[in-house]
């Protein structure tokens, strides 16, 4: 019986896959074409507003006038309600040079630049989470995140000896995604959760805290086990970093930092790097998640250490705003209340 061939040719799949590739491209670069057309549109809308406002008194109402007038002329298009027209003003006076507005808000969409603009009043911590939102693809659900939770004061602070150990390219690289505290609100721990409650929490919210770490961070695994001369040894959390093309080792301490966090650690990245690390690969980085640090006894015990190692801290539950905290009581005045409660329900009986 002879063999039936395929109606198709050998590389139809091939082909095909390649040209799905190209479709999708395609519609990614429309879109981001499309957006920056919107973009651009409200911020000339918002500048003529702007400039009628100022050379003819414009005042709220006819902004409200020309919001219905807009949407009757153009019934098939949302975003011409007076709040958004309001935007439109903000946008364009926050940009208002058109060739700074082409490098920045018109690369991200629309809500963004609106989140931004309510949010964040300084112009420079608004371009840096515009460069961040254009480099890491964030939505805004995750941009309003990095906003709440200040990673604009928190990157690049950790406390390194990276200076000290890479050569400056490495150094820089490595130090920038690193942050001085780490925000781990997420994980519903109690305050004083043991080593292992808190790497356990994290494993299962594993996806919350790459988000949190940044973009590059791959999982290798927890309990990562180490074997020299027969003595077994396991690292808390092993990541990967596709950027710096580098293992990373976490540790996670429920304390304050203590100098021989940073021998362990040593110790850790001397193995990973003889053991996992490959010829192409960057020196292997520790870093110590810890309660609280003093800067000074992190500085003296990362001296003279030749591998490169990371202090910084973290927290599980939010930041009492100081205005809330001369008017809370402490827990001493909690205490005295509960006593003298106490006291007088005795009294009674």
């Amino acid at each position: 019986m002879p063999k039936q061939t395929s109606l198709f040719p050998e590389n139809y799949d091939d082909f095909f896959r390649d040209l799905k590739e190209r479709i999708r491209s395609a519609q990614v670069k429309a879109a981001l074409a499309v957006n920056q057309e919107l973009v651009l549109l409200y911020w000339q809308i918002g500048r003529e507003i702007l400039q009628r406002q100022y050379k003819e008194g414009w005042g709220a109402k006819v902004v409200d006038r020309l919001a219905r007038d807009l949407k009757i002329g153009f019934p098939e298009m949302a975003g011409f309600s007076p709040r958004n027209l309001n935007y439109m003003k903000s946008f364009a006076e926050a940009y208002p040079d058109e060739a700074i507005l082409h490098q920045l808000g018109a690369k991200i969409p629309w809500k963004h630049n609106c989140i931004i603009l309510d949010k964040l009043k300084d112009p420079e911590r608004r371009t840096w989470y515009i460069q961040k939102t254009i480099e890491n693809g964030w939505s805004r659900s995750v941009l309003v995140h990095q906003i709440d939770t200040n990673l604009y004061d928190r990157q690049g602070g950790a406390l390194t000896n990276f200076q000290e150990v890479l050569p400056a390219p490495q150094s820089d690289l490595a130090q920038s995604p690193l942050k001085s505290e780490y925000n781990l609100e997420f994980l519903d721990i109690r305050e004083k959760a043991l080593e292992r409650d808190l790497e356990h929490a994290l494993v299962e919210h594993m996806q919350k805290f790459l988000l949190e770490l940044g973009v590059g961070f791959a999982f290798v695994g927890s309990q990562y086990r180490l074997e020299v001369e027969g003595d077994e040894f396991f690292i808390d959390l092993l990541f990967y970093h596709l950027g710096l093309s580098c293992f990373v080792v976490i540790e996670l301490k429920t304390t304050d930092f203590k100098p021989e966090y940073s021998g362990q650690i040593n110790f850790y990245v001397n193995v990973i790097d003889d053991k996992l690390r490959r010829p192409h690969d960057n020196p292997t980085i520790g870093i110590i998640l810890c309660r609280s640090k003093n800067k000074s006894v992190v500085e003296y015990s990362l001296r003279g250490l030749t591998q490169p190692i990371s202090v910084s801290t973290y927290r599980t539950t939010a930041a009492l705003p100081d205005e809330f905290k001369t008017k809370l009581p402490s827990v001493e005045d909690l205490q005295h209340e509960i006593e003298a409660a106490a006291a007088v329900v005795e009294e009674l009986e």
